[in-house]
């Protein structure tokens, strides 16, 4: 059985994803339609998330100071689902060319990924 304390926590954690999602996503398709390549766009938006998402769950969810060690355990989770976003942002443009379902597509693997890996690796 879960605690209410790790439920609690997840579900700030969700709460600061869907924050950060919609940081991430808004970007994206205004620079999309701004005329900036699918790529680019999905960059800036994630790492706008990104920057948002750390200073969020290191002070909120799981309620410790940045630090170096946490911070570079962080980056190499974000490069993991970097990969992953634009993977999945590829494959919507090679399936439907919809850059945007690809977004929507790789936001939960994201977020399991880093809740996961927030809570057993970069926030332990």
């Amino acid at each position: 059985m879960i605690d209410s304390a790790r439920l609690r926590q997840f579900g700030v954690f969700v709460a600061g994803g869907l924050l950060c999602a919609g940081i991430d996503v808004g970007l994206m398709q205004l620079l999309i339609v701004q005329g900036f390549h699918h790529t680019t766009a999905a960059s800036a938006g994630f790492v706008a998330g990104l920057m948002v998402n750390y200073a969020f769950h290191s002070r909120v969810t799981f309620d410790q100071a940045a630090s170096k060690a946490s911070f570079a355990r962080y980056m190499c989770v974000v490069g993991l689902n970097y990969v992953l976003t634009l993977g999945c942002v590829a494959l919507a443009v090679g399936l439907a060319d919809n850059p945007l379902a690809g977004k929507i597509l790789s936001l939960p693997l994201v977020a399991v990924n880093g809740y996961l890996l927030s809570r057993f690796w970069i926030f332990k």
